[in-house]
């Protein structure tokens, strides 16, 4: 009985590393992916930045206001 729960534990123990494993290689096959894709896309990321800049500064000016309102 006692035997059965440690190949049991052992199992699951494995299990659990190998899906750690596969989260690690992924999540390092997405981040390359993502330097690429700005590295790729460089102009148009900074056309996306600079159109977001007057957004930025409106919500900014909407925050400062509401806290100097209080």
């Amino acid at each position: 009985m006692a035997d059965e729960v440690k190949q049991e534990e052992k199992k699951a123990e494995a299990g659990k590393v190998m899906s750690t494993i596969l989260k690690v290689i992924l999540g390092l096959v997405f981040l390359a992916l993502g330097v690429c894709a700005v590295i790729g896309w460089w102009k148009d990321l900074f056309v996306v930045i600079r159109g977001c800049i007057g957004l930025f500064l409106v919500l900014a000016g909407v925050i400062t206001l509401a806290i100097a309102k209080e």
